[in-house]
């Protein structure tokens, strides 16, 4: 879609976004002359504006059909792009399943923030029997479990959430912090890998990946 003189309108509301910092505005003026598709298709292919400002907005507006286009974004050439990415792909994780499977996720995402971690396990496995598809319930049952010292049980609630959702960075980036605490350095450097492999922006969990490889190559 272009504007009279040639600016593609895309960039427009963009470069008016990048002024006035109205994320609201700049939501509804995108969703109202652009598909989900046509944004998805100019995260993958546009040109860089472009495609920062559809990764914006898929992160904003869109559910979890656009997961994988965000996954992707991850590893554009372009650092804002892939910025933009990670912060909206977290969010289109939480946009999945009905208005009251919606809301009990949020519930569960709170109480762990709140480190309340038995009630957010309890409350996490009721939505977990009820809707087992929803990957972010998983990965928020394994940080209570974390929280909770059961590591073992915190990993296989992250091997899950990556079942679900194979581009959940967050789920083997905490099943690498349960096998450092089970002791097993050469299980968590595989999954840090994993992390980085799906989100390469993760420069703590890089560093993790530095110190791993040098302490293992120690004891050879």
């Amino acid at each position: 879609m272009i504007r009279r003189g040639g600016t593609p309108l895309l960039h427009a509301i963009y470069q008016a976004y990048l002024v006035d910092q109205n994320t609201t505005a700049f939501a509804d003026n995108v969703a109202k002359r652009y598909t989900i598709g046509t944004l998805e298709r100019l995260a993958a292919s546009g040109d860089r504006m472009s495609r920062r400002a559809s990764v914006l907005a898929l992160g904003l507006f869109s559910d979890y059909r656009s997961n994988a286009a965000l996954g992707r974004a991850l590893h554009d050439p372009d650092r804002g792009v892939r910025m933009l990415a990670e912060n909206g792909i977290s969010s289109v994780w939480c946009r999945v399943g009905d208005a009251a499977q919606r809301k009990s996720l949020q519930a569960v995402i709170d109480l762990v923030a709140q480190r309340r971690n038995e009630t957010a396990a309890r409350r996490a496995t009721r939505l977990i029997a009820a809707a087992p598809w929803i990957a972010e319930t998983w990965n928020q049952r394994a940080l209570a479990h974390f929280g909770l010292k059961k590591f073992v049980e915190s990993i296989r609630d992250c091997e899950q959430a990556l079942e679900i959702n194979p581009y959940h960075f967050g789920a083997a980036t905490g099943m690498a912090q349960c096998h450092l605490q089970l002791g097993n350095r050469a299980a968590a450097l595989e999954c840090f890998h994993r992390a980085l492999a799906l989100n390469p922006n993760l420069e703590g969990v890089r560093a993790h990946v530095q110190y791993l490889q040098r302490s293992l190559k120690g004891q050879q």
